[in-house]
């Protein structure tokens, strides 16, 4: 590795070391103390959403493991071992099964979560204020076939920096009645635990 015109050596191997590219896209490599991810909402109800976590792609359209609805990605928030990962149907499915999901979901996760299709026209108050408990602010705010992402932690009501929304306007809709797709990516810091 080359700083200001000499090479850096790893004393204990006696060779130049590299440095780990950034994972999951970024532009930059995150610290230890956090992770790195990327959140990409659906396309209309034609293309699925993106999580990215540390390097690895946990869902996607081309793994075939996204749908409608709100698709979470639940991570240890201290050691970044992925929990458990799957969609939730708001207009299909059971609205007392997707609240007891969400309820489930421990203090000190991380959670990622990004919309596909509608998420709104079936979503109770109850469960948008378990995200305001996981630091969403915007959650109050979507609407029918608006596109959300979000990354927060379970059991806080620290705002999270992590929060985009696509608001569905006829006038300024990329597709046919859908708004553009939305993004947000970047550190995520890890859960700081007693």
């Amino acid at each position: 590795m080359k700083h200001q015109g000499f090479d850096l050596i790893d004393v204990g191997l006696g060779r130049a070391t590299t440095p780990s590219p950034p994972k999951c896209s970024l532009s930059k490599v995150c610290s230890h103390d956090s992770f790195a991810f990327r959140i990409t909402s659906g396309a209309a109800n034609v293309v699925g959403p993106k999580i990215c976590f540390n390097g690895k792609n946990i869902m996607s359209h081309v793994l075939n493991n996204v749908g409608a609805g709100l698709n979470i990605v639940v991570v240890n928030g201290e050691n970044g071992v992925v929990e458990k990962f799957g969609y939730l149907n708001i207009n299909a499915g059971s609205k007392k099964e997707i609240l007891e999901y969400l309820k489930e979901i421990k203090p000190g996760m991380i959670v990622l979560v990004a919309s596909f299709d509608d998420v709104a026209t079936k979503m109770t108050d109850e469960m948008r204020e378990i995200f305001v408990g996981m630091g969403s602010t915007l959650i109050s705010s979507v609407n029918p076939r608006d596109n959300w992402v979000f990354a927060g932690t379970a059991g806080t009501s620290i705002k999270s920096l992590f929060e985009k929304l696509a608001v569905n306007d006829a006038n300024t809709n990329v597709f046919e009645g859908w708004p553009g797709m939305v993004e947000v990516g970047g550190c995520f810091p890890r859960t700081q635990m007693a």
